[in-house]
């Protein structure tokens, strides 16, 4: 599956993703660090890849819009190291992988995965 991670996102869990197979990418590589939400979106819907953020922003924009795509996944825990990080993502993804691949919002906290699917009408 291709990932790109949010700015606010440990840098390094792209290393711990690519790793394990994932085609990870964070915005800070790719010239993105100070990227609008919105061109952080068109990226993502331009090369299909999920975004992985802490940011609520993103849900909030994709409800607006009415958006089938792209998928996103909010993590909702603060403070997780970039091994952490990367492990949880792993472990999210394979729960709720048919659900990324037609459109959804996942919200990921430490007690449950909350799936939304798109567009949010």
């Amino acid at each position: 599956m291709k990932l790109l991670l949010d700015q606010g996102t440990p840098r390094s869990s792209a290393i711990f993703l690519r790793q394990a197979g994932f085609d990870a990418v964070h915005t800070g590589e790719i010239g993105m660090a100070e990227s609008e939400d919105e061109e952080i979106l068109r990226r993502a819907l331009a090369e299909n890849r999920v975004v992985i953020t802490l940011d609520a922003d993103f849900h909030a924009r994709l409800a607006l819009s009415q958006a089938h795509k792209p998928s996103v996944i909010r993590v909702r825990i603060e403070g997780l190291r970039a091994e952490q990080f990367s492990e949880l993502v792993q472990n999210v993804i394979p729960q709720c992988e048919d659900d990324l691949n037609v459109g959804a919002m996942i919200s990921v906290n430490d007690f449950q995965i909350r799936v939304r699917h798109l567009p949010i009408v």
